[in-house]
């Protein structure tokens, strides 16, 4: 019997789309209904279920935040479920979603478009089961490729230059060609440098759309390092890259999501 998460932070969509897939797929088990994204990630990754409606945006993490965490905490040897993301995007936004192999259903959901995805998932369990890790990374690389409803990157003339992290009554001025990465914590990011790090209160998903993307590469969903600072990138069996930078002694993992970018020339 095929089991399904619904992660929506609307509850009377929620219900309406339960009820909904309760009359067009009575066999589908819903094995929890949750409201944002932190939770959503923390279930599926506890249920394992067949397959998962996300909603883009959800607080604590966005739809598409919650697959790119998923497909990096995901074990290797166990089928990843089919992905059906619910948006109210406009239909600008909704043709990236369209060139890729991953469906959707736009906000409020009609029960024939429904229809439609449920014939379409219940043939792909049916004939493939849930979709290979890889096909998943793939899918979700070609969305940001295409231009996903994601924050896109600033013009030059926007981008953040110095950041400013206050300790107490001291206001550090930090160029940002000097730091090396950027980490979540918590409601921080720290800011690390080769001599020292900083707290600053601000998420990594306000930053990076201040960064210049071709030097500042994000290889975990909580960690954006600077390109020229990478000495080695280090391949291992879980698909995961170990990075060493210039001037630290730790090392950071590039997730499966983002090992794409470590290839020789």
């Amino acid at each position: 019997m095929p089991r399904a998460l619904i992660a929506e932070d609307e509850p009377l969509l929620a219900a309406g789309l339960a009820a909904e897939l309760a009359r067009q797929w009575p066999e589908l088990q819903i094995v929890a209904s949750v409201g944002d994204g932190a939770t959503a990630l923390e279930r599926t990754l506890a249920l394992a279920p067949e397959l998962v409606f996300l909603d883009i945006r959800m607080p604590e993490l966005s739809g598409l935040e919650v697959a790119a965490a998923l497909a990096e905490d995901w074990p290797a040897d166990r089928p990843f479920p089919l992905l059906v993301f619910v948006t109210a995007y406009d239909q600008h936004a909704l043709a990236a979603f369209e060139r890729q192999a991953v469906d959707y259903l736009v906000k409020p959901v009609e029960p024939a478009r429904l229809a439609a995805c449920v014939a379409r998932c219940r043939r792909v369990l049916a004939e493939h089961g849930a979709p290979a890790l890889q096909a998943v990374l793939d899918q979700l690389r070609g969305l940001a490729a295409e231009g996903s409803p994601a924050a896109s990157a600033a013009p030059a003339a926007e981008r953040l230059e110095v950041i400013q992290a206050q300790v107490g009554a001291v206001v550090h001025l930090v160029p940002v060609e000097q730091v090396l990465y950027f980490e979540a914590a918590d409601k921080y990011l720290r800011v690390v440098t080769a001599e020292r790090e900083h707290l600053i209160r601000m998420s990594l998903r306000e930053l990076l759309p201040l960064l210049d993307p071709k030097v500042f590469w994000q290889v975990h969903r909580g960690t954006v390092v600077q390109a020229r600072a990478i000495r080695e990138a280090r391949r291992e069996e879980s698909g995961k890259v170990t990075l060493t930078l210039a001037g630290r002694p730790e090392k950071l993992t590039a997730s499966r999501l983002y090992a794409h970018r470590f290839r020789g020339m």
